[in-house]
């Protein structure tokens, strides 16, 4: 049975146009004029199914190694009530992304590229003041903002519900997942001109092993959500798993196949080999609905765990799943224990 939907308190005391200032979670400043925006309740809807997506991932329980509901997993600088705090703080960013991109008439370019990471960058000052210096969402905003500007650029079509695998949008119909997830990646693929050198973890995981992270994920349509993530969280629905099960087989689906930077980073390639090798064979246990499978699943969480590694990247994309299959229903989530 499911819990009830995530519903956590976001700060509603700023606008889209307020300007930067000494405070590190004032937005990036945009002159929209009134006509030029979507609908200023389809711009808000975006930015609140966004924050309570990053809520549900964070609740989603047993999850190997990542922050849940039974504790930190092997991140001794977050836990949960902190990731709701940084989802909370990331609502005005999500905000300003949708409106920046459903202006009228706009379309992915370099402009909008450069100004969806500069929200961006304001975002994350926002996340390390809400966790006290601690990287909760960065990846997942950059994973969800890319989502978030391509549904805002579709703002003229109305959301739909169901919880269901989606058809692919007809002309005039909402954009389908693969649809969205296509129109990111022509964003995603614009360089950012402006974008601050930075020698990340990610990056130089990138360069060690030859994998392409995440902006390959996302130039390339987020192949992992679509072709991975979606197909096994609509499966387990019907084979007749909770929301709960559906989730986290997904989330098992992509570890089986994800070159994880997170993992390469803190744990080299034999990490990845082992949460790869981990999440099929929870899979084919029978997933995590199945007494064999939810085994198995702990019995990757306790390796993980033990190696000091943890699946980030499937974690954003399951985010990126959950958003794309919800779109702006709310998504429920429900902590289960060891």
């Amino acid at each position: 049975m499911l819990g009830p939907a995530v519903s956590i308190n976001r700060p509603r005391d700023f606008a889209a146009g307020d300007a930067m200032s000494a405070n590190p979670c004032k937005l990036y400043r945009f002159d929209l004029s009134a006509d030029s925006g979507p609908e200023p309740r389809r711009a808000l809807q975006l930015a609140d199914l966004a924050v309570d997506v990053l809520a549900a991932e964070a609740m989603l329980t047993p999850k190997p190694a990542l922050v849940d509901g039974r504790g930190s997993g092997v991140h001794r600088d977050l836990d949960l009530p902190k990731m709701l705090k940084s989802a909370s703080s990331l609502h005005g960013t999500f905000l300003n992304m949708a409106e920046a991109a459903g202006a009228a008439g706009r379309e992915p370019n370099q402009a909008l590229r450069e100004q969806l990471a500069r929200i961006g960058r304001s975002g994350e000052r926002c996340m390390f003041a809400a966790t006290g210096g601690s990287n909760a969402h960065r990846g997942a905003i950059w994973v969800l903002g890319l989502l978030v500007a391509a549904r805002a650029i579709r703002s003229d079509e109305s959301p739909r519900g169901g919880t269901g695998p989606r058809r692919e949008a007809a002309p005039g119909a909402e954009a389908g997942p693969r649809e969205t997830a296509a129109l990111a990646a022509r964003i995603a693929a614009f360089p950012d001109r402006y974008a601050p050198a930075q020698d990340s973890h990610g990056a130089r995981a990138c360069l060690r092993y030859g994998v392409r992270g995440a902006r390959g994920e996302a130039v390339a349509g987020f192949p992992h959500v679509i072709d991975v993530g979606l197909p096994a969280m609509w499966a387990a629905r019907a084979k007749g798993a909770d929301e709960t099960c559906a989730r986290l087989d997904a989330l098992m689906a992509i570890m089986a196949t994800l070159d994880d930077t997170c993992l390469l980073h803190r744990g080299g390639l034999s990490a990845l080999q082992a949460a790869q090798r981990g999440a099929r064979d929870a899979l084919m246990a029978g997933g995590s609905s199945s007494a064999a499978g939810r085994r198995a699943l702990l019995r990757l969480d306790a390796e993980l765990v033990k190696r000091n590694a943890s699946p980030g990247g499937c974690a954003d994309l399951l985010a990126a799943c959950i958003f794309l299959d919800s779109d702006c229903k709310k998504p429920s989530a429900t902590v289960r224990t060891r």
